[in-house]
C-alpha cells in the first residue's frame, strides 16, 4: 500500500466510525438479525454491496481492498495526490451511505466506483476551471481598463454552448471525452479506467466529438444574420 493510500484507509475508517450514531438512529433492514460469519475475500461484489446495506463494515473494508487502489489511481491521475485521498474517501463513504445506488444489472462494482470517482473529479476540475477563468477575467479587467467586454461575453457564451452540447451527448461518450480532455488521460488510460476495449473508447470519443461539432455548427448557423 502506498503512503497516500495508507492515510486514505485511516481517514475512511474514521469517517465510517463517525456514522455509528446514524446507524443507531436509522437502522437498515435486517440490522437486528444475527449475523453469520462470512469469508469476505471469497464473496462476490454483489454480496459485498448487499452486506454493506446491512451495515457490515467488514464488507466495506473488503470492497475498499479490492477497488480502493483503482479509485485512488484514477482520482490521483485527474487531481493529484492530496485531493485524490479526499475523492477516494468520498466515493467509499457514499457507497456506505447509499449502497442501493449500485445496480449490478448495469455493470460491475468497479465500473460503478470509477464512474463515481470520475464524476466527482470532473466536478472539481470544472470548479477549478471556473475559478481560474473568473480570476483571469478579473485580472484582465483590472490590468486593461479598455478590455473588450463584448468579446468577453462572446467567450462566455461559447463556453456555455459547449457545456450544453456536452450535456446532450450519450453518457458513455461524455464520460470518455471528459476523461480524455478534462482529465488528460490517453485513450489507453481511459479504456483502462472504464474497463472497455481501447477501440471502443476511441470510437466513442470520435463519435462524441462529431456530435459536438455538429451541435456547435448548427448553433453558429442559427446565430448568423
Amino acid at each position: 500500500m502506498t503512503k497516500g493510500r495508507g492515510r486514505q484507509a485511516t481517514g475512511l475508517a474514521g469517517a465510517i466510525r463517525s456514522r455509528d450514531a446514524v446507524r443507531m438512529a436509522s437502522p437498515r433492514s435486517g440490522s437486528g438479525r444475527r449475523r453469520e460469519a462470512v469469508d469476505w475475500p471469497e464473496a462476490d461484489d454483489v454480496m459485498l454491496v448487499v452486506a454493506i446495506g446491512r451495515w457490515e463494515e467488514a464488507a466495506l473494508a473488503e470492497a475498499y481492498r479490492r477497488h480502493g487502489g483503482g479509485v485512488y489511481a484514477l482520482a490521483r491521475r485527474l487531481l493529484g495526490d492530496e485531493r485524490a485521498e479526499e475523492i477516494t474517501q468520498d466515493v467509499f463513504v457514499r457507497l456506505w451511505e447509499l449502497p442501493q445506488r449500485f445496480d449490478p444489472g448495469r455493470g460491475s462494482l468497479r465500473a460503478f466506483l470509477l464512474a463515481q470517482t470520475h464524476g466527482r473529479a470532473v466536478d472539481r476540475l470544472r470548479q477549478d476551471t471556473a475559478r481560474a477563468n473568473r480570476q483571469a477575467r478579473e485580472s484582465r479587467l483590472q490590468l486593461r481598463p479598455g478590455y473588450d467586454l463584448e468579446a468577453e461575453v462572446w467567450d462566455l457564451t461559447i463556453a456555455e454552448r459547449v457545456k450544453v452540447a456536452m450535456s446532450e451527448l450519450d453518457a458513455k461518450e461524455r464520460t470518455a471525452i471528459e476523461l480524455a480532455y478534462f482529465g488528460g488521460l490517453t485513450y489507453r488510460e481511459v479504456a483502462s479506467a472504464l474497463e472497455e476495449p481501447e477501440g471502443t473508447v476511441k470510437s466513442r470519443i470520435r463519435a462524441g466529438l462529431r456530435r459536438l461539432q455538429s451541435a456547435l455548427l448548427a448553433w453558429n448557423e442559427e446565430e448568423a444574420p
